[in-house]
């Protein structure tokens, strides 16, 4: 397997909420958690996200939740890598109005 391609990201969440919405992000039910490591693992494919610590960011008086979050992809391609990515960022994503 060759070496894995890494993206990390800030997200404004919590462990509780990234465990919520992580079956629907990864379209699957079945994956691996030990402690703040998640592994999926499909044929060749396999993911592995890292999440960090949970931390606050302030901006005047609004406080927002945080944490680092780094998704190893070893053994996608380009295009199955993309798409996975989009999968998730549109999971996690959250709008306002």
């Amino acid at each position: 397997m060759s070496d894995p391609v890494v993206i990390e990201k800030e997200m404004a969440l919590t462990h509780s909420d990234f465990f919520r919405i992580l079956p629907s992000a990864l379209g699957a039910e079945s994956y691996d958690v030990q402690g703040q490591t998640v592994t999926l693992e499909d044929g060749e494919r396999r993911l592995t996200i890292d999440i960090g610590e949970e931390g606050v960011r302030q901006i005047a008086l609004m406080k927002i939740p945080r944490m680092t979050v780094r998704l190893a992809f070893a053994g996608y391609d380009a295009d199955a890598r993309e798409a996975a990515l989009a999968r998730f960022w549109r999971y996690f994503q959250k709008g306002g109005g």
